[in-house]
């Protein structure tokens, strides 16, 4: 039924109440859903990214479509040794300055040019690595991409040291046509400092912060300000770690657990913010491409851009748990 054809119904006297009544009621509904609070949900992208093991790079390595991302930051790492067909990027090229923060992601147009530039297309299938504790690298990089509209990414669980502990490696470089890569921005991943400033202390909203301790409570004079967003839940993103790599997950049982102990809900809508928007995206994929939590983003700017806000509240000592 077309807006005209319904618009021309209400001037004839023979349209019955109770027909008007509802078509009237599924026009509003039509209209306003849209612009529900859950529609940030709702417009989430079908993208997966899973941990994998160095088995799946064997299984999928004739796939034409997959593409290997070497995210580790020193390039005489990569040039050492490298796993076949990858590219080096490092995870530091995709964030730098913006209206004077530091750190901040570059805009869509720049990091299609990096993805392109790396051999990405977007069909492409994409598998991550970095190495120790720059595990944050490759799920900083893996966000990203989903972000951008990617579908199908993954993170090789153990990284470049687990992988070559029982995997020959090359210092071949690998050949490829740069082709192109187009963002199409999923902006239901992220929320902003707006977004942010309204959910502080709001029922059902639950705050994580994964940097360690020390920074959590405030007893280091990093920033402007040192502390927490009021309310938030101090989870050290290396308390999901293996201890001998930390590149390598704990086992999902034992990272629910760690979850269950903070009373995180999976119901609730959580929030991701960390120092400076990397640390949370471990967090992140996990707990919603691991996990399945239903309603997890990210506050990118996190606690650099925060803290600058001289009139928000900090929150400093032992998190609260209610």
């Amino acid at each position: 039924m077309s807006l005209k054809y319904f618009f021309s119904r209400l001037k004839k006297p023979k349209l019955k109440p109770k027909i008007f009544t509802a078509l009237a009621i599924f026009f509003a509904v039509f209209l306003i859903l849209p612009l529900s609070p859950l529609s940030a949900f709702s417009a989430n992208s079908s993208a997966k990214i899973q941990f994998v093991s160095p088995n799946w790079l064997a299984e999928n390595s004739q796939d034409k479509n997959l593409r290997i991302l070497d995210v580790r930051n020193f390039p005489l790492d990569y040039i050492e040794g490298h796993l076949s067909g990858a590219v080096n990027i490092a995870d530091t090229a995709f964030r730098g300055p913006r209206e004077g923060l530091p750190v901040q992601y570059w805009n869509n147009e720049k990091l299609g040019q990096i993805f392109a530039n790396s051999g990405l297309t977007n069909n492409s299938r994409v598998l991550i690595y970095s190495d120790g504790r720059d595990v944050l690298g490759a799920t900083m990089v893996a966000y990203l991409l989903e972000r951008s509209g990617l579908k199908d990414i993954a993170v090789l669980d153990g990284g470049y040291t687990g992988y070559k502990a029982a995997n020959d490696v090359t210092k071949e470089f690998p050949q490829y046509k740069v082709g192109k890569f187009t963002v199409k921005d999923n902006p239901s991943v992220r929320v902003s400092l707006n977004d942010v400033k309204k959910l502080i202390g709001k029922p059902g909203v639950t705050f994580i912060d994964p940097r360690p301790e020390k920074l959590f409570r405030g007893e280091e004079n990093i920033w402007i300000r040192n502390g927490h967003i009021p309310g938030a839940r101090n989870i050290p993103w290396v308390t999901f770690m293996d201890a001998q790599n930390p590149h390598k997950l704990k086992s999902l049982d034992e990272i629910k657990k760690i979850l269950a102990d903070k009373k995180i809900d999976p119901k609730n809508d959580i929030i991701v913010s960390c120092s400076t928007g990397r640390e949370a995206t471990l967090q992140y994929v996990v707990l919603k491409h691991l996990l399945g939590y239903p309603k997890i983003r990210i506050y990118e700017g996190s606690w650099t851009e925060y803290s600058a806000q001289k009139d928000l509240p900090v929150a400093t000592g032992d998190e609260k748990l209610t």
